[in-house]
């Protein structure tokens, strides 16, 4: 297999259906990939994950380094074989959680310097040193550590933040690069940020292209702007990258925010939804999430979803799942948080088969309209 290769089978309009192959597998684009934050995709076995129809899931920098750090992951082998997944990991750089635990850092062109939200012991995160991690763990697709601000930000934060991702992501090249033979076999995406700033969007997309990668990631959405917003950016976001290489909006996201993403040209999505939501008792449906918990279900024989043809909807009622949620059983999590895995891969494999057939509109658009369903149909 090739170090990386994107191919794009068919499109419509701006969708693409394509396949990514590397060393370790191919991943069908569009493509979702499952959180598995701290070496596992919570209340799943690898197996499992894989069975829903995920071809690769991400892993955390941040949250690896500090437990159970790179250096003994390096020593056991590396993430793959740690967790037992053998297909392809990204590898997220550790910047959304420098903005997320922001009252814990300190930033300056060298990184961000913080504290352990475990122990408080010091640390340093900065390109070279997240590239040192993400080789470590030995990630397939290593993400350039960049500076995320809020959208709220003034525009003279959010461009003195986009410059200086700029710069550190031509460090996370050049550290990648030094890599050995890790860089001979993974892949490096770029991180396009801007907020909500369409110039600025387009000079860091320049910036990003001149250092070159092997895909690039449409980063600082999914923030608290809300879908109007996010989809005002990627009306035109995508098309400032490189057509020829996949594109991945980060921590997206809800099921209808990937349908219009995917319309937008992106490629990639990964998030915590679908398993948060099923160990708290939220279950995806073609018809619109519903909360198991609600007394409705208590003598609900039927399946989550009867239009689903996950492992869940053909053995178990939506009684039992209510029963052990209700009751506090980790087999509801685990039960809940395949079903709704499943649902996603299933979601992606339609959208596919949509760009393929030239039908995607339609597609999205019945799509939609199921999704909204009714709030008697939610519960």
């Amino acid at each position: 297999m090739p170090r990386f290769q994107f191919s794009i089978h068919n499109t419509d309009g701006k969708a693409r259906r394509g396949t990514i192959a590397m060393q370790r597998g191919e991943i069908r684009t569009p493509a979702f990939m499952p959180v598995g934050t701290a070496a596992t995709v919570k209340a799943m076995k690898p197996k499992d994950v894989r069975a829903s129809g995920a071809d690769i899931i991400l892993g955390n920098t941040y949250h690896l380094m500090l437990r159970p750090t790179a250096e003994r992951m390096d020593r056991l082998g590396g993430l793959h074989g740690f967790m037992g997944w053998n297909q392809p990991i990204l590898t997220d750089s550790g910047g959304y959680q420098v903005m997320s635990l922001s009252e814990l850092t300190k930033r300056s062109e060298e990184g961000v310097a913080f504290k352990s939200h475990l122990d408080g012991t010091k640390h340093m995160l900065s390109p070279e040193r997240s590239m040192e991690i993400q080789r470590l763990l030995g990630s397939d697709i290593v993400m350039a550590f960049d500076e995320l601000v809020p959208t709220t930000s003034t525009r003279e934060v959010q461009a003195a933040a986009m410059e200086r991702s700029m710069r550190w992501a031509k460090r996370s090249r050049d550290g990648f690069d030094a890599g050995g033979a890790h860089a001979e076999r993974a892949a490096l995406f770029g991180i396009q940020q801007g907020a909500l700033d369409e110039g600025l969007r387009k000079a860091s997309a320049d910036a990003l292209k001149d250092i070159g990668f092997d895909g690039y990631a449409v980063g600082g959405l999914a923030v608290g702007e809300g879908q109007e917003a996010m989809f005002g950016v990627l009306d035109y976001a995508p098309g400032q990258l490189d057509e020829a290489k996949p594109r991945y909006l980060m921590g997206v996201g809800k099921p209808d925010d990937i349908v219009g993403a995917v319309e937008r040209g992106i490629d990639m999505f990964d998030c915590v939804l679908p398993t948060r939501s099923g160990r708290t008792g939220q279950a995806f449906t073609r018809t619109g999430p519903i909360n198991i918990r609600n007394a409705k279900f208590s003598e609900d024989q039927g399946p989550i979803d009867a239009a689903c043809g996950c492992p869940i909807c053909g053995t178990w009622s939506r009684a039992y799942l209510h029963h052990l949620v209700r009751a506090g059983e980790i087999l509801g999590a685990m039960l809940m948080t395949e079903h709704n895995l499943w649902f996603y891969q299933a979601l992606m494999s339609d959208l596919r088969g949509a760009i393929e057939a030239g039908q995607l509109a339609t597609f999205a658009n019945s799509f939609r309209q199921a999704y909204r369903g009714s709030a008697a149909e939610k519960g």
